[in-house]
């Protein structure tokens, strides 16, 4: 560390380089704070070229200095860029619980970016800054790739959905939903009153109902007959594959909720239906 705390222009601090900021930050209330009360607690940042700084972390408050117009108070260190990795890291978790998506983007961006050692940008080496599995990043990744950075971005951190249900838009645009349009549905929630986490976590859901839904957009289907319609439940469409080895269903259900109950208890049924065929050739 420098000697002290440095009143710095925020017009020389960077962004550039660090974990980028994924989703919007809004700073009213800690504007509003410092604006009344001053800047209690510094930012840390470390030396780059040309008498600027790169910011380490305090992403929120050097945003409100800059909307302020005032000098920002700071720390100067002289970190590796690995250990102002981790600073980024732990200063978000200590800040609040990253929810699932925040956590999705911070190992999209560690993949992507010059944060890792070109040969460590693996899911192996993610897992690892992020204290997770690598199938538990695997499962992010491809939460985000299919998403999009785009539906992402207009649904928000939506603190209060987890894995599950994002895994679930995930199979809704696998399955036709068009992002492009969802993003509308999204955008519509986003700008109604309210806290943000709420009004965030009600975008998603709205994006989800409109995606399973049945007025959802999705992708035209291919040409198949009718399907056999089952009273009660809906219709299906059956067909086997792989030299008889592969079976694929697809059911248009009357109740969306038959069919959540239906992807968890699979497993069961199927070995129920082995156990009574298996019992049939005897």
């Amino acid at each position: 560390m420098r000697g002290g705390i440095a009143e710095i222009d925020t017009g020389l601090i960077d962004v550039t380089g660090r974990l980028a900021d994924r989703l919007d930050i809004d700073v009213t209330d800690l504007a509003a704070s410092i604006q009344r009360n001053g800047q209690r607690v510094p930012i840390l940042v470390r030396p780059t070229e040309g008498d600027r700084y790169g910011l380490i972390y305090g992403r929120r408050r050097l945003e409100a200095c800059r909307q302020l117009g005032l000098k920002v108070r700071a720390i100067v260190t002289e970190l590796e860029d690995d250990q102002a990795l981790k600073d980024q890291l732990l200063e978000n978790q200590a800040r609040c619980d990253l929810s699932f998506i925040e956590r999705a983007l911070v190992a999209q961006a560690l993949l992507e970016g010059d944060h890792l050692p070109a040969g460590e940008r693996t899911n192996k080496a993610v897992a690892e800054v992020l204290n997770l599995t690598e199938a538990g990043v695997s499962q992010m990744l491809s939460v985000v790739r299919i998403v999009g950075d785009e539906l992402v971005r207009a649904i928000g951190a939506a603190p209060g959905i987890g894995r599950p249900r994002w895994e679930d838009l995930k199979r809704a645009i696998s399955d036709g939903a068009d992002p492009a349009l969802l993003f509308g549905t999204a955008a519509v929630a986003r700008s109604a009153e309210g806290p943000a986490d709420t009004v965030s976590d009600k975008a998603f859901l709205d994006t989800l109902v409109a995606a399973q839904g049945a007025d959802a957009p999705r992708a035209p289907a291919p040409a198949s007959a009718d399907g056999i319609a089952i009273p009660g439940v809906g219709t299906a469409n059956v067909r086997s594959s792989g030299r008889g080895k592969r079976l694929k269903i697809q059911l248009q259900a009357q109740e969306k909720q038959f069919v959540s109950w239906l992807e968890g208890n699979a497993p069961a049924l199927i070995k129920e239906l082995h156990d009574r065929w298996k019992a049939a050739q005897d």
